[in-house]
């Protein structure tokens, strides 16, 4: 990203010790005013605590209060030129030692499961773009079943969709979490391939895009989209919430926002215009590969 970008990211490692919350160390890199990229960055994390926060037991209650250890890569990257979408990517995992049930603890298998995905934010829509970024992520996760596509597709089309307003934050791509039955072998591999075709779903559309012309209006309406990308990462994310609810470094968790953001009044667009036809085109879920 710094080769398509022209600039250099910024690195601050840190190092938390242990307080008797939690204890970790990680990387965040991250650019700002770039010729590419606006504002965004890529964290690493490793953090472990004495008890699971209750964004990461809200599907498995019986893990409350559990120790934990969870590590993870995140990224965002919030492109100037509107026609260049927004991207997220996250791949991660948790590992959670349950309570026993007497006073000893051995003999309790730590519980573990990955999570993650990747999805696309664009600010106008093209058709090319949109199957390419979805057929990356169907062939990412093709060598572990022919199911796990059509599957993470539905869950990420559901998951980042703004509950509030009833609108998808973009096209989707391919979300998971709490998946264990791939085992602990196969489970990574998939995240790792998960993870391994971020650049090639993404960079492709950034080279055909960068270039093309736009002015205020664009960006207005790009403003007022990204709107929409901070509700949902403040009230519905549960990265972000698992990463305040732990005691986390607040200026990485909200890395994820935008430099610029707007909001208008009950604001609609004008029918036929290309603003109007991302919410007509392609705010819905779709199949997106079959033609």
């Amino acid at each position: 990203m710094e080769a398509a970008d022209g600039g250099t990211f910024l690195s601050d490692g840190w190092t938390r010790p242990a307080d008797g919350k939690l204890a970790g160390d990680g990387l965040t890199r991250l650019i700002e005013d770039g010729a590419l990229v606006e504002r965004g960055g890529c964290n690493f994390s490793h953090v472990s605590g004495q008890t699971l926060p209750p964004s990461a037991t809200a599907a498995r209650p019986e893990l409350a209060g559990a120790a934990f250890e969870a590590l993870g890569v995140s990224l965002v990257f919030h492109p100037r030129n509107p026609y260049v979408p927004t991207v997220h990517m996250n791949v991660r995992m948790f590992c959670a030692m349950p309570k026993a049930s007497g006073d000893a603890q051995d003999g309790v298998a730590p519980v573990f499961w990955f999570g993650g995905g990747m999805d696309l934010t664009p600010y106008y829509g093209f058709e090319e773009d949109a199957r390419h970024f979805h057929a990356t992520c169907r062939d990412a996760l093709a060598p572990f079943g022919d199911a796990l596509y059509p599957r993470f597709k539905t869950w990420c089309d559901e998951y980042f969709l703004l509950k509030h307003r009833n609108e998808p934050r973009g096209i989707g791509g391919i979300f998971f979490d709490d998946v264990t039955e791939l085992g602990f072998e196969q489970g990574f591999a998939m995240l790792r391939s998960v993870g391994d075709a971020f650049l090639a779903a993404y960079l492709p559309i950034v080279e055909r895009r960068r270039a093309l012309p736009y002015g205020e209006r664009e960006r207005d309406f790009q403003a007022y989209r990204r709107g929409r990308y901070v509700e949902f990462n403040l009230v519905w994310d549960r990265g972000t919430l698992f990463g305040l609810q732990s005691g986390g470094r607040t200026e990485a968790i909200l890395m994820s926002m935008p430099p610029l953001a707007a909001w208008r009044y009950q604001w609609t667009p004008e029918a036929g215009t290309p603003e109007a036809a991302l919410y007509t085109d392609f705010l819905r879920p779709r199949d997106w590969i079959t033609p």
